[in-house]
């Protein structure tokens, strides 16, 4: 990733702010957005203290002039564009059963998890573009967009949207050498679930065949192999990280 440029958005924290790291960390010119400044701020200053490149340009992506004015910067700044990974997300609302969801409630979810992902799509590969050289884009999924998820009415349909919008990109743009996949990640120690306590982090990690809960490094080592030339011949797939959790229930353990 030496001398490339990428772009992570919903980098203050968390995931976001594990893969930024990461691919800073590989040598990249890292730009991080998210509507939160400040936190984002904090991120860069972490990173340029470690002698790395990173950037700060705060966007919000549920607003299309705000991904083009975000794009237009990163050309302004840096030239092009190599690698972009789209983390933004938001659930929309508590768990509820879909007939308790209102429309605002499902059109919040779907106007950060898909519109969003939409939006930026359509403007980095424009970008991407405009160098001619290929260029790497991940989108950020879940398991949630692999299996039904009970309560999740809005997150859930945004996060199977994402998976077509991420295999149609890869179609429409293989043959310019625009890479587009996707990762979707099991249950993985962000804010929410540090919350949540200890007793129900051992609840879900009981659910997990590895026997644990992953941590946004997990996510951001796949984030980074995708955006490298490492994963040249990977387009248009969901790269599943969630400790084989899809795969099927925990084997039973056979006695005598």
């Amino acid at each position: 990733m030496f001398g490339k440029v990428a772009l992570v958005t919903g980098a203050s924290r968390g995931i976001g702010a594990a893969i930024a790291d990461a691919l800073a960390r590989a040598g990249a010119h890292v730009v991080l957005t998210a509507r939160d400044q400040d936190a984002l701020s904090r991120q860069v200053q972490v990173l340029k203290s470690d002698g790395l490149q990173a950037t700060a340009v705060p966007a919000d992506v549920r607003d299309e002039a705000s991904v083009k004015a975000l794009l237009a910067e990163i050309r302004e700044r840096c030239g092009r564009l190599d690698a972009a990974v789209n983390n933004a997300a938001g659930g929309g609302r508590p768990p509820a059963p879909l007939g308790e969801w209102t429309v605002e409630d499902f059109d919040g979810a779907i106007a950060v998890n898909l519109r969003g992902v939409f939006l930026c799509l359509k403007y980095e590969i424009e970008l991407m573009l405009e160098t001619g050289t290929g260029a790497a884009i991940v989108n950020m999924s879940s398991t949630a967009g692999e299996q039904g998820v009970a309560g999740l009415t809005g997150y859930t349909a945004s996060k199977f949207g994402v998976g077509g919008l991420t295999r149609v990109a890869a179609l429409d743009y293989a043959a310019q050498g625009i890479r587009v996949n996707a990762i979707a990640p099991g249950p993985i120690l962000t804010d929410r679930l540090a919350a949540a306590g200890q007793a129900a982090q051992d609840g879900v990690a009981a659910t997990v065949p590895l026997g644990r809960i992953g941590v946004p490094g997990d996510v951001a080592a796949a984030a980074l192999w995708l955006c490298s030339d490492q994963s040249s011949f990977v387009t248009g797939t969901v790269l599943t990280v969630d400790g084989g959790r899809l795969a099927g229930t925990p084997a039973f353990k056979v006695s005598g």
